[in-house]
């Protein structure tokens, strides 16, 4: 039986009708946008949602998530608030008490680079505050951790552990140890506990970055058996591992799996924070390079062997040399596939934070997506910030360059890589369009398409409506409240737009970083809602 809503009394974010109030959705499928009257006059046996000044957008795509693990950490222990090791330990001796036996203390979060002192605990000390109870304490960027001497006893084939946290493959052993141990019952409930929050910060679709170092294939399935509910948002499965030919086993465990591709997390470096992302140059406050897992000729397999399977092949990239080995595999892949070849797999990278122009083209050329994270630059640049200790002040300012990348014809494509950075659109929106660099700041529009279209397109859906709203698109939208957005730029001035990224004003005076985010009213994913404000 066809069934039609309209909205009415809103304001309706389309551009096939800039000054709509009113959208028609019958069976899943917006229908028509226009203005109240007509819409009446039009279909007047549909149900009518009377929008009250609201603004309806497209939902948002969160293009880079851990399902699992944020919502452990929504649910557990959070260190993103602790200042010192004292802090830590008193948060994660509290914690202890509540685990039961067998049970593993899994908490997310710790920063030294913004503690009062950057002393980190011992792992002596850790093991008086935990007593026998295996935790693992995963930094900030996800890519090392403080353990337990008990948690180390759980991984046997991890040897010759120094103090201090866990780094490059010790730690993904150990990370993808602890995942296996997590129960059926605590991953449903994580699972659930994150894609409902997705679905109260309007979004309607997020792509999953699996693989064997981060979560296994039974989380994967889990996860896209769950989200095929259509009361939650959808997830986009993606696998990170590597493949050396079209009939390799990772190519048929991902066919099985239904992923979308072979890429994700497939790591070739690590993370700044870490001090594993790979660099050219030594990094300022610690020294050495980083570590880079794959080089060039695997790059090239990987992305042969995907191109010749039909799938989307991807990698994470962060540092300029890892940035280098990537460009090199893909123009090696051209060699022997032809660009027509490697432009029509539509592969993606994710991070890309360090990267020039030249570089940027090359990847356009190729038509690569850039799975960025704005909330990044939110979080560690600015001229504290860890971008900044870690690299120095000239590689900082070079850091995650979107403005260009987008000048440049390079997709983007924007995400939160949660738990690293909150699962937040708006916020990743406003840190965007106000980077600690000003002059890789991205317009508001151009910011909140990122979150949008780009997403979709990101995962393969082209067909040049979906994620927006106009008559032929899927109803995948959002209402929000009628409030201002502020935006604080890197020259401590405000750029203020209403809620409506259409509309946007000349910058003002500063108003202060914590003027409150659009709240969410409701999320719609194909005509039907996932979520409802109280």
């Amino acid at each position: 039986m066809t069934e039609t809503t309209l909205l009415t009394g809103g304001r309706i974010h389309s551009p096939s009708s800039p000054d709509a109030t009113a959208m028609a959705v019958t069976d899943g499928t917006v229908v028509w946008v226009g203005q109240d009257g007509p819409g009446r006059a039009l279909h007047p046996d549909a149900e009518e949602v009377l929008l009250d000044g609201a603004f309806v957008a497209p939902a948002f795509v969160d293009a880079h998530v851990h399902a699992t693990a944020t919502g452990l950490h929504l649910a557990g222990v959070d260190l993103e608030r602790v200042r010192d090791a004292g802090e830590l330990l008193a948060a994660i001796a509290e914690a202890a008490r509540d685990i039961p036996p067998g049970g593993i203390l899994i908490a997310h979060g710790w920063d030294e680079i913004t503690w009062t002192a950057p002393r980190l605990p011992s792992r002596a000390e850790i093991d008086a505050a935990v007593g026998a109870v295996p935790t693992y304490l995963s930094r900030i960027d996800v890519h090392s951790a403080l353990v337990s001497t008990a948690l180390l006893d759980l991984a046997p084939d991890v040897t010759d552990v120094q103090d201090g946290p866990l780094t490059a493959a010790a730690h993904h052993h150990v990370r993808s140890m602890v995942r296996h141990n997590i129960s059926p019952d605590q991953r449903a409930s994580a699972q659930r506990a994150f894609l409902d929050t997705a679905a109260a910060r309007g979004i309607v679709s997020v792509h999953e970055c699996a693989g064997p170092d981060i979560s296994g294939q039974a989380d994967l399935a889990a996860l896209i058996a769950l989200a095929d509910d259509p009361g939650l948002p959808d997830a986009v499965p993606y696998w990170g591992e590597l493949a050396s030919s079209k009939d390799t086993a990772a190519v048929i465990r991902a066919k099985e799996l239904g992923a979308r591709g072979l890429a994700g997390d497939l790591f070739v470096d690590g993370a700044i924070g870490s001090r594993t992302a790979c660099l050219h140059e030594p990094y300022t406050d610690a020294g050495g390079t980083g570590e880079r897992y794959l080089d060039a000729e695997r790059i090239a397999a990987h992305l042969v062997a995907c191109t010749d399977a039909g799938m989307q092949a991807g990698f994470h990239v962060i540092g300029d040399a890892a940035l280098s080995e990537v460009i090199a595999g893909f123009a090696e892949a051209e060699r022997q596939r032809g660009r027509r070849a490697i432009v029509a797999g539509r592969h993606r990278l994710e991070h890309v934070e360090m990267i020039d122009e030249e570089q940027a083209a090359q990847l356009a050329a190729w038509n690569v997506t850039a799975s960025v994270q704005p909330q990044f630059d939110a979080l560690w640049g600015g001229e504290d910030g860890m971008y900044v200790h870690r690299l120095g002040s000239e590689r900082a300012e070079r850091m995650n360059p979107f403005a260009m990348l987008a000048a440049t014809g390079v997709l983007l494509a924007g995400g939160s890589d949660a738990p690293v950075t909150p699962i937040d659109p708006w916020a990743s929106v406003r840190a965007a369009a106000a980077h600690r660099t000003a002059r890789h700041a991205l317009s508001a529009r151009a910011a909140f398409n990122a979150h949008t279209r780009g997403g979709h397109r990101a995962a393969g859906v082209d067909d040049g409506v979906t994620g927006s709203l106009v008559p032929g698109a899927p109803a995948h939208y959002a209402v929000w409240d009628a409030g201002e957005l502020h935006v604080a730029t890197s020259d401590s001035r405000v750029q203020r737009w209403s809620t409506d990224p259409r509309s946007r004003v000349p910058p003002l005076p500063a108003l202060g970083v914590d003027d409150p985010l659009p709240r969410c009213l409701r999320t719609v994913r194909a005509g039907a809602t996932i979520y409802e404000a109280a």
